[in-house]
């Protein structure tokens, strides 16, 4: 029965998702809460270690997710669960899509889309914002501001900024991350 959910709760976030892993966090998200499989903490504490994992991070949190409840079967089927939907719509509707890309109506549903898919990217944001920035290891705890989180976040954005004003292009995200656990070490350890 494992199986057959991870398959179908990761094929319809798969289905009814537009623009990408990062706009897939939420949905992943409820209904990785409302099955039970892992904690607020425990998406939050994924979705912190997911950003120096290589690849996309929805199919990342569909084999993670699936192979926590059901090993390497229920991963893989997580997995293909997720990417199913994205596949066969670009095999039906690649020449479809090609041959109506210049019309305005086509174009405009396009691009009606993509502030839904900023919202979710948002949502995303503030729930790890807020989560890291006021110190909650949950949503639904009270938040305390935690003034080291506020003062690696400070640096990192200095850093950022600073770098691409002075070298005109921008620093790495790796280094950015690298810099943000070394001192994450030196100020919590």
């Amino acid at each position: 029965m494992i199986l057959l959910e991870l398959f179908w709760v990761f094929f319809r976030v798969g289905a009814f998702t537009f623009g990408g892993g990062y706009a897939m966090v939420p949905l992943i998200s409820d209904a990785v809460l409302d099955y039970g499989w892992m904690t607020e903490a425990e998406i939050l504490n994924f979705l912190a270690m997911e950003t120096v994992i290589p690849g996309p991070i929805a199919i990342n949190m569909a084999t993670f997710i699936g192979f926590q409840r059901a090993g390497f079967i229920g991963s893989l089927l997580a997995t293909l669960g997720v990417v199913l939907p994205s596949f066969i719509v670009i095999l039906l509707i690649a020449t479809v899509l090609k041959k109506y890309m210049d019309n305005p109506k086509v174009v405009a549903v396009l691009k009606s889309i993509r502030p839904a898919v900023v919202g979710l990217i948002l949502s995303t944001a503030v729930t790890m914002g807020m989560s890291t920035l006021l110190g909650s290891k949950t949503l639904s705890q009270p938040f305390s501001i935690d003034p080291m989180s506020f003062v690696i976040f400070g640096i990192v954005i200095a850093l950022s900024f600073g770098y691409k004003k002075w070298k005109k292009k921008q620093l790495s995200s790796l280094i950015l991350i690298c810099i943000s656990a070394v001192l994450g070490i030196v100020f919590f350890m």
